[in-house]
C-alpha cells in the first residue's frame, strides 16, 4: 500500500511402459534348441531373475530418486548448521562464531542477539528509544514503516499522533499538513470505500496492514542513516457487500533518518513498487475468515 498516495486504490511420476523385458536366450536355445539344460550364469547389476524375465523396478528407487534424497538430506544439515552458527548463545567449546571474521558471509536474516527496544510512544504504542547503530536504525525503519501503513492514518486524531511519534520535530508540523490533505480527500476516501470522514462503512472491516520483510542500510553515519524497508501490504475492506476487497501488493520505501535525541526519526522516504513475488495460485478466504484474521492476529515489535 502506498504512504499517503493514489497508490492505495490500485490495487510423479513420468516415463510410459517400455515394452515387455526381452528375455534372455537359454543355454538349450544357444546349443541350437536341443531343449537340453545348461548352467545360467548371473552377472553383477543384471536385473534379470534366475528364468531370465527382467525383474521390475518399481519397487526399488532408480539412480534420480536417490540422488533427490541426497541434496534434500545435505539441504536440511546446512540449514541446521546455519541456524546452529547464527544462535546467540555461546559456548565453550571451541567453536567460533560466524561472525567473528570481517569476512565472514553476511546473515540479513539471522537475529542479532541485541534485545529489542521496550519503550513505545504513549500515545501511539510505537516503539520508541531506538540504538544509535546501523541494526537501530534498520529496527526504527521497519516499525515505522508498520505506523505509517496502518489504518491509524485514516483518523485524523491518530494520524497527528503518529506522524508526532515518527517524524523528526522540525519536520512534524509540515508533513501533517500534506497528509491532512490526502487523508481528508473526500474523494479519495470514497474510492478507496470508506466515509468522508474515514470512518469505515457498517458491516464492513477495513484493513490496512504492513508486513516488513526485511530491511537494507544504504548509507549509515552516527548522526543520519538511509534505510530500505521491504515489504508485503494488505488493503481494503472484508464484507459481503465490499467493492474494494482486500488484495496484497508489494513495495520498497526509503526511509531518510535522523538522530533526534535518543531515537531515529523520519526526514523524508521515498517508495516504489516490488519487488514482487509471482502470486501462487490459492483460494481467495471469505470476507469473515479474512475479519477474523486481522481482528485475531496482532503485530509485532520489529527488531533488527
Amino acid at each position: 500500500m502506498s504512504i499517503g498516495g493514489d497508490g492505495y486504490d490500485e490495487r510423479g511420476r513420468t516415463g510410459g511402459e517400455t515394452g515387455p523385458s526381452r528375455r534372455r536366450g537359454s543355454a538349450g536355445d544357444s546349443a541350437g534348441g536341443t531343449g537340453r539344460l545348461g548352467t545360467r550364469t548371473r552377472l553383477p547389476g543384471e536385473d534379470g531373475d534366475v528364468y531370465g524375465v527382467g525383474r521390475r523396478s518399481a519397487g526399488r528407487p532408480g539412480r534420480s530418486l536417490v540422488t533427490v534424497v541426497g541434496v534434500v538430506v545435505l539441504l536440511i544439515a546446512a540449514i541446521a548448521f546455519a541456524n546452529r552458527s547464527g544462535d546467540g548463545g555461546g559456548s565453550d567449546s571451541g567453536g567460533t562464531r560466524a561472525d567473528d571474521g570481517k569476512d565472514a558471509a553476511a546473515q540479513p536474516t539471522a537475529p542479532t542477539g541485541r534485545e529489542p527496544v521496550t519503550d513505545k510512544n504513549a500515545a501511539t504504542g510505537i516503539p520508541s528509544g531506538f540504538a544509535q547503530s546501523e541494526q537501530g536504525a534498520q529496527s526504527a525503519a521497519a516499525n515505522y514503516m508498520v505506523a505509517l501503513g496502518g489504518d491509524g492514518m485514516f483518523d485524523s486524531a491518530s494520524r497527528s499522533q503518529i506522524v508526532d511519534a515518527v517524524y523528526a520535530p522540525d519536520i512534524a508540523a509540515t508533513r501533517k499538513a500534506s497528509l491532512d490533505k490526502v487523508y481528508g480527500d473526500a474523494a479519495f476516501l470514497k474510492r478507496i470505500g470508506l466515509k468522508s470522514d474515514g470512518s469505515t462503512p457498517s458491516g464492513l472491516t477495513f484493513i490496512s496492514r504492513v508486513i516488513p520483510v526485511g530491511t537494507q542500510t544504504q548509507e549509515y553515519d552516527e548522526g543520519s542513516a538511509k534505510v530500505s524497508v521491504w515489504y508485503s501490504s494488505l488493503f481494503g475492506l472484508a464484507g459481503t457487500d465490499s467493492k474494494n476487497p482486500v488484495s496484497e501488493s508489494w513495495y520498497t520505501t526509503t526511509f531518510d533518518l535522523k538522530r533526534a535525541g535518543d531515537d531515529w526519526k523520519v526526514v523524508d522516504f521515498k517508495q516504489k513498487d516490488g519487488p514482487t513475488p509471482v502470486g501462487r495460485d490459492q483460494q481467495a478466504s471469505r470476507a469473515e475468515e479474512m475479519s477474523e484474521a486481522v481482528e485475531g492476529f496482532g503485530g509485532f515489535t520489529y527488531a533488527r
